[in-house]
């Protein structure tokens, strides 16, 4: 499933690397834990998180993960925004918990 359609199906908001949403989203991941990520996702996979800090954009690019949802209504501190946009990151937020993300997520067919 393209990144593009997991954003109008949940209705996200796309804050930065709006040019980068035709990218396949392999799978799934949720935690806030930075070095959980790290070791546990795979390259193309859809990270949901509470965090908006600038770690949580370096590991999107490093891990070459399709993008980050950061859910909550929280938003990405400036220094995050700024990084993501210079990278063509996506990040893409909801207001609606973590939980309700993964669970729609999975009714759209996205697996761990």
């Amino acid at each position: 499933m393209k990144l593009k359609e997991i954003v109008e199906e949940l209705g996200l908001k796309v804050v930065a690397g709006e040019n980068n949403l035709e990218v396949d989203v392999e799978g799934g991941y949720a935690s806030d834990i930075l070095s959980d990520v790290m070791a546990k996702t795979k390259h193309g996979d859809l990270w949901v998180t509470n965090q908006g800090h600038q770690n949580v954009v370096a590991l999107v690019f490093f891990k070459r993960l399709a993008g980050v949802i950061i859910a909550g209504d929280i938003k990405p501190d400036e220094e995050a925004l700024q990084k993501a946009k210079e990278k063509d990151i996506p990040v893409l937020l909801s207001k609606m918990n973590a939980f309700e993300i993964i669970g729609q997520l999975y009714q759209l067919g996205v697996r761990g």
